[in-house]
């Protein structure tokens, strides 16, 4: 996880006066140079005529490119007088990135107001979506169960991270970043419980457009409930592991920090399982269609083919979620920039790309809106008509359907008593 510099300098500040508790022989008197936070970095006690030489802080690394960047060092003498000045100074050892004149809190304010962008754009569409979805009968399938589940999903990683942000970063300073209240960390679990959900619908998504092509008779509705248990159960059980291991063994601040690698694991392990199961479903999903597309029941020369099957890709990549395998399987600290660039901000409209590619643009979804537009608009006309026509039925309240039952059933009565005036007599 990314967090600002601030937040940074607060831990490492935590982390010194620790050390500094925990170890009494700084404070002998044969050291000439006790422990000291200097604000950036922290030095350790040394006699006198030492040199002392650290790493430059994580505040400066975390800005850097890690394929042009080389960790600097700083040094302190430690004389009769106390510390000296670091040499070389911090700027000019940690600092010093050819083209790199954006400041860090900008960078962060210009990344969250392009995630904040995305979610927004998001959850509004998906609410649309989701009112379609609900509101049509005839769009009421397996299919779309699971598309609103997703949805469903989606809307609620997009709200966790409002409140998130809402909790930790209401304020410009560093209160945040050392919060210990009940609230903080119930936000905090919250928000990874959505994530996880979202990337297992995914997961499902893919796995049960694989098994549709796949399997001859597909009992979609009891397989369905397996998706239910899936999608909402795993990350809770995920997630409560998670938070019973942070209150044991990492009760740090507001749990928004991941400083334990082997507790982290728990929630990224399975995410990492669930892209890289549907990056493997993808491909077979691909195959099958370059199968069916290339079979002599499917007309169409080779170029209609392989257009096909481009569009075809292009659908399935932000359903399956494929563009996380990008940086996926790639340590942490490696293109941090680009990372945060990329799934944060961009990956914030990923449920804006989803609810257009399957609902707004579904020909199902489109005719099914036409349909109930025709409807609405010929109800209407002879509601309006036969308020003209008859006023007394208007005047009496009967309202639109009524008046077109009533409407109907006279005109039948007068065709039928003109055919029977017209059959001659026996």
């Amino acid at each position: 996880q990314r967090f600002p510099s601030n937040c940074v300098i607060k831990r490492d500040e935590e982390k010194c006066s620790e050390m500094m508790a925990l170890d009494q022989s700084g404070k002998d008197s044969e050291f000439g140079c006790p422990w000291m936070w200097d604000n950036l970095t922290c030095w350790r006690p040394a006699s006198v005529g030492d040199v002392v030489q650290v790493n430059c802080p994580e505040l400066f690394l975390q800005f850097m490119s890690e394929d042009d960047y080389e960790v600097g060092k700083v040094s302190r003498n430690c004389t009769e007088f106390g510390w000296s000045e670091t040499f070389p100074h911090y700027i000019d050892a940690c600092f010093y990135e050819e083209g790199n004149n954006t400041h860090p809190d900008m960078y962060y304010a210009s990344v969250k107001a392009l995630y904040t962008v995305g979610y927004s754009t998001s959850l509004v569409s998906l609410t649309t979506a989701m009112v379609i979805l609900c509101r049509f009968r005839k769009l009421h399938c397996t299919r779309n169960f699971i598309h609103m589940n997703l949805f469903v999903s989606f809307i609620l990683r997009a709200i966790s991270v409002f409140i998130k942000d809402g909790v930790l970063y209401a304020k410009e300073d560093s209160e945040h970043c050392f919060i210990h209240t009940l609230e903080c960390r119930a936000v905090m679990v919250f928000f990874h419980y959505c994530v996880l959900s979202n990337y297992f619908w995914l997961f499902i998504e893919g796995l049960y457009l694989f098994t549709l092509l796949v399997e001859t008779f597909f009992p979609e509705k009891r397989y369905f409930y397996w998706y239910i248990i899936i999608g909402w159960g795993t990350p809770t059980l995920c997630i409560t592991v998670w938070a019973v291991l942070r209150l044991h063994f990492d009760d740090i601040g507001c749990w928004d920090m991941n400083d334990n690698a082997a507790i982290w694991w728990v929630i990224k392990g399975p995410v990492l399982a669930s892209i890289m199961i549907n990056f493997v479903l993808f491909i077979g999903i691909i195959v099958i269609l370059v199968q069916k597309l290339q079979s002599p029941d499917i007309g169409g020369n080779e170029s209609s083919i392989y257009l096909r099957l481009a569009r075809s890709t292009l659908l399935l990549i932000p359903l399956f979620g494929i563009h996380y395998t990008v940086f996926a399987f790639s340590p942490e600290n490696v293109s941090k920039r680009e990372r945060l660039v990329f799934e944060l901000g961009l990956g914030s409209f990923q449920g804006f790309v989803v609810a257009v590619l399957y609902c707004f643009l579904n020909g199902e979804v489109q005719s099914e809106i036409k349909r109930k537009w025709r409807s609405w608009t010929v109800n209407r006309y002879f509601a309006v008509d036969l308020k003209q026509r008859h006023p007394s039925l208007a005047s009496s309240g009967v309202n639109g359907g009524t008046q077109l039952s009533i409407l109907s059933k006279s005109s039948s009565q007068i065709r039928m008593s003109s055919l029977q005036a017209e059959t001659p007599a026996t």
